[in-house]
């Protein structure tokens, strides 16, 4: 495959493939994820369809379901426990590389996988449970 091609099927200039190719300039993050997305497409890499859910061993314990429907479509869970920031990041790109179709993850690291994966990435909005704490806080505070 020439320069040209690969420009063509990545969507990304041949001139800005060849400045990167010669060394003359790095690439912007979306356009090496860009050259990875295209790279994958070339080698046949196909998504497994999964979604990962990236959180404690405590939240994870809390959910009960196995898959999730949506219109005649059903996506397998797969977990990914982790214990700090550090181990969400690296389980985000772990589960990019598993072929997980889109992430779910807490609000403190969506930002960050959302930037170094290619895949759709949700953020978990626990509400109930903030109010809760809050309240059982106040509580134990006297």
């Amino acid at each position: 495959m020439t320069v040209g091609e690969f420009s063509e099927r990545a969507g990304i200039p041949a001139s800005t493939l060849y400045k990167i190719l010669s060394g003359e300039r790095d690439p912007k993050m979306e356009t090496f994820r860009r050259i990875v997305c295209t790279i994958r497409e070339i080698e046949g890499v196909k998504k497994h369809g999964f979604i990962a859910v990236i959180a404690s061993r405590g939240i994870l314990d809390n959910v009960e379901m196995k898959d999730v429907t949506f219109g005649e479509k059903r996506r397998k869970l797969k977990e990914y426990a982790v214990t700090n920031m550090e181990d969400a990041i690296i389980a985000g790109v772990q589960a990019e590389k598993d072929g997980a179709a889109a992430l779910v993850c807490a609000p403190i690291c969506s930002p960050i996988i959302e930037k170094i994966t290619n895949i759709p990435v949700a953020t978990i909005r626990p509400r109930s449970s903030v109010i809760e704490a809050i309240k059982l806080a106040a509580k134990k505070s006297g």
